[in-house]
């Protein structure tokens, strides 16, 4: 049934609908309006009827919570204040003081309010204060302005040529004089601020917007502590409402020994902090820079000291010329190449002749063994991560792709990237944009990509390891790096190459090949490739007692761990046969070294190759390392 309001009207409602603040009877029980007075039907732009017929708690809807905290509090203690209420005035929403007092009426509660606009209150609270303090202690006042007016006089050509800006307070924290330079970077004039409280004039908020309230400021600290106060990171605000960052130092005055007031000096440094963050940001640009070159140095650095980084192709069979012919076609352009061939082909050779002919050259290539990044690591190792993504990230790090921007990146080994992780790798090929790890920054990159593999990618496709789609991006330009066995006509040209690099090393001069030793080298099948025939010749060189290298091609290892299977004219090995040789010889450099792959001692300095090739092969062959521990062959053969 409808709520049937009480008569709570006081007897004289002539007094009550006349009053000069809005009053306002409510019961909070059922969220009505009982009555209100002509002021509140002002205050609201309503009708007492249309009051009447409003929900009470609809009128200060703005601060609906609040309200109802405010209620509880009034129904507990029977009266209560608040300056937190907002209402809607004029279609804005206001802030009001409200003053409430909890009154029976029969069985019910209602409350009295009387609301008066905040922005009002305060407004005349200000005035009420000046004439107060206009109107109490004269004779101070006239004894406090005397001080500053001699300090004003005596120091008024100081005051005018200051780039400061200075101004003084009273003890009440009063502006007594402001010189043109406050003027200047304040944009008040001094008549405006004469007599005001300086603190709510231009230091009333924090930096952050934040209310700073007087009791926490530095300048008037030294009214009640008489010590100087300087701070050099604050702010004050302008007339306008702009920010002034600013530094200062607030000295006490004293006149007869006691404290009468305090003088302020400020700098405007709001240029000289844009100009620190300038630089600061400059100097982290920098310093980004230079992580970056120290990177890209390491990376080179690495390059340079690996075993098997020429920057030239060694040959004139026609293999080498159909390779050259290649590079040059696809060098000038953009296109991804993906290069296809055995370890120790010299697949680096060709990305290496591919940046060194293109429009990149003046940047570096980048080499990436994707064969020997852990999983954990592949986000981390290409794209980057910033400190503290993970455990053990001390610092910011730019990945490969990073490094290689504007340049080549070299993806080794491609066909050994894990299923899981083709897919973010082939959006940054498709992209050229990615994000470090533990940043939402995203960055663009613009990169080449020149691929190698020793893999059957498409058999891998077939099988399921290896994305279709990332094939194609790879695949745009293909180039087949013959195996040594199909460029017999470059074995001479090579090892005299690698005779002169390793008589260099093991500094040994006026060493030859005869005739008939290179074609004993021609007559090996080379499972190894060029980096076996290289590894090969330096053996040789370490070992020679004369002039002359001779070579036993009964081995591929040093110690002759693996008998022969070399062809002759009258015996050719099958492809089988020959995989079929490469793996015992696998097998018995593993019994050799115990099955020992990496470090010295292992069964990759046995054979003369690098950990990671050795892994990609023992992978090939299903050979597992750890059946080799023992002292037999746990079945292979």
């Amino acid at each position: 049934m409808p709520y049937k309001r009480a008569a709570v009207v006081p007897a004289n409602d002539r007094h009550f609908n006349y009053a000069a603040s809005a009053q306002l009877v409510i019961n909070p029980f059922v969220d009505q309006v009982v009555t209100a007075n002509q002021e509140a039907c002002r205050l609201f732009g309503s009708s007492l009827q249309e009051l009447c017929e409003s929900c009470a708690s609809a009128l200060f809807a703005p601060s609906f919570p609040t309200l109802v905290v405010f209620t509880q509090e009034v129904l507990g203690n029977g009266r209560a204040w608040s300056d937190r209420l907002l209402i809607l005035h004029g279609g804005d929403e206001v802030r009001v003081e409200v003053t409430a007092r909890c009154v029976a009426a029969g069985e019910e509660q209602h409350l009295y309010l009387t609301l008066q606009l905040a922005d009002q209150l305060l407004r005349a609270r200000e005035r009420s204060d000046a004439e107060r303090h206009f109107l109490s202690g004269i004779g101070h006042w006239n004894r406090v302005s005397q001080v500053f007016q001699e300090f004003e006089r005596e120091n008024q050509l100081l005051l005018d040529a200051a780039g400061e800006g200075i101004y003084g307070v009273d003890v009440n924290g009063m502006t007594t004089f402001v010189n043109p330079a406050a003027e200047r970077i304040l944009g008040y004039s001094a008549e405006e601020l004469a007599g005001r409280n300086m603190h709510s004039m231009v230091h009333h908020r924090h930096g952050d917007g934040g209310h700073y309230p007087v009791d926490e400021c530095p300048i008037f600290a030294v009214l009640k502590d008489g010590t100087v106060h300087t701070v050099d990171d604050d702010v004050f605000w302008s007339k306008s409402g702009k920010r002034v960052d600013v530094e200062y130092t607030s000295t006490p005055v004293r006149d007869n020994g006691f404290i009468v007031g305090a003088v302020v000096i400020f700098r405007d440094v709001s240029q000289k902090k844009a100009d620190k963050k300038q630089l600061l940001a400059a100097l982290t640009e920098v310093e980004q820079l230079k992580n970056r070159l120290e990177m890209e140095n390491a990376y080179l650095q690495e390059e340079i000291s690996s075993e098997f980084n020429h920057h030239q192709m060694i040959g004139k069979s026609a293999a080498v010329k159909q390779i050259m012919q290649k590079i040059e076609l696809v060098a000038p352009t953009e296109a991804t190449v993906l290069i296809n061939g055995e370890s120790g082909t010299g697949k680096e050779l060709i990305a290496r002749a591919i940046h060194d002919n293109s429009d990149r050259s003046h940047r570096s290539l980048i080499r990436v063994n994707c064969a020997a990044i852990p999983e954990e690591l592949f986000e981390s190792e290409f794209f980057g991560h910033t400190r503290g993504a993970f455990t053990g990230a001390t610092a910011d790090r730019p990945g490969r792709f990073e490094l290689a921007d504007g340049g080549t990146l070299f993806l080794d080994e491609v066909g050994e990237i894990p299923l899981r992780l083709q897919g973010k790798l082939l959006r940054v090929l498709q992209e050229q944009q990615f994000e470090r790890v533990g940043e939402s920054i995203t960055r663009r990159v613009d990169v080449r990509i020149v691929a190698a593999t020793n893999r059957d990618l498409t058999q891998r496709v077939a099988e399921g390891q290896f994305r279709e789609d990332l094939y194609f991006r790879l695949n745009v330009f293909p180039i087949e790096s013959m195996p040594l066995r199909k460029r017999l006509d470059d074995i001479p040209l090579l090892t005299q190459h690698f005779l002169m690099r390793a008589s260099a090393r093991a500094n040994k001069s006026g060493l030859k090949i005869p005739l008939s030793e290179i074609e004993k080298l021609k007559g090996y099948h080379w499972p190894g490739n060029i980096r076996e025939l290289e590894n090969v010749i330096e053996r040789q060189v370490i070992l020679a007692r004369g002039e002359t290298l001779r070579f036993d091609m009964s081995s591929t290892t040093a110690d002759s761990a693996e008998p022969s299977l070399a062809p002759t004219e009258s015996s050719v090995l099958t492809e089988q046969e020959m995989r079929e040789h490469e793996r015992r010889n696998l097998v018995a450099a593993l019994e050799a070294c115990r099955g020992r792959v990496f470090g010295q001692g292992g069964a990759a300095a046995l054979l003369g190759l690098p950990a990671t090739t050795l892994s990609s092969r023992l992978k090939k062959f299903k050979l597992d390392p750890l059946l080799f521990r023992g002292a037999e062959r746990a079945g292979y053969k």
